[in-house]
C-alpha cells in the first residue's frame, strides 16, 4: 500500500493517546506531527493511522473520580474495634444486625438467607479475631426471638478455648454476647 497520508492530515498514534496533524515527512520513513498541545513529535509512519475528520473522536478523559467511585467496594460498617482502657484488652465488636452487614435492599431474602448471612459474618469475625490474637469479641445479635442467639451458641461450640457469656448489660443491653478467647 502506497503512502496515503499527506501534510495536514489528522492522525492518531496507535500505542498512545495522542492525536495531531502531519507537519512534514522525513527521509527515514518517519513523520513529524504537531499535537493539540503544540508539541512536535516524530513517529514512524507505521505507528500512526490517518483518521477521517468526520470520524467520531474517542474521549479518554472521562470523569476519573466517578469511575473510581463505581469500582470502590464499600466497607462494611458492622465491625468496630474499641479499646476500653489501658488495663482492658482490645475488644472486637461485631454488630450482626442485617442492615449493618449488607447495604442496599434485602427484601428479597428469606429468613433463612438472612440468618445465614449473619452467621457467616460472625464466623468471619471470629476467625479474624483468633488470627489477630484478640482476647475478646462482642457479638451484638439483638433481642428478637432468640433464633440468631441460639445459632451463634451452636456455631461457637465448634471453636476450642473460648468462653461465652452475656455481654455488659449496661453497654449492650440483652442483645449481645461476649466471647473470651484463650490464646496459647
Amino acid at each position: 500500500m502506497e503512502n496515503t497520508m499527506k501534510i495536514g492530515d489528522v492522525v492518531q498514534v496507535l500505542d498512545d493517546n495522542l492525536e495531531g496533524v502531519i507537519l512534514r515527512f522525513q527521509t527515514d520513513n518517519s513523520i513529524v506531527i504537531e499535537t493539540k498541545d503544540g508539541f512536535e513529535l516524530i513517529y514512524n509512519q507505521k505507528e500512526v493511522i490517518k483518521i477521517a475528520s468526520d470520524a467520531p473522536k474517542i474521549n479518554f478523559e472521562g470523569n476519573l473520580s466517578k469511575v473510581l467511585a463505581e469500582k470502590e467496594i464499600p466497607k462494611k460498617p458492622g465491625s468496630v474495634l474499641t479499646k476500653l482502657s489501658k488495663k482492658d484488652p482490645m475488644v472486637f465488636e461485631v454488630d450482626l444486625h442485617l442492615e449493618k452487614i449488607i447495604t442496599g435492599k434485602n427484601q428479597n431474602l428469606t429468613n433463612f438467607d438472612k440468618l445465614n448471612i449473619q452467621l457467616e459474618e460472625a464466623k468471619r469475625a471470629m476467625d479474624f479475631a483468633i488470627s489477630k490474637r484478640y482476647n475478646r469479641v462482642v457479638l451484638i445479635h439483638g433481642v428478637g426471638d432468640g433464633v440468631l442467639k441460639s445459632e451463634l451458641e451452636y456455631l461457637l461450640r465448634r471453636y476450642e478455648n473460648i468462653v461465652i457469656q452475656e455481654a455488659n448489660y449496661g453497654k449492650y443491653g440483652l442483645g449481645a454476647m461476649e466471647v473470651y478467647i484463650k490464646q496459647n
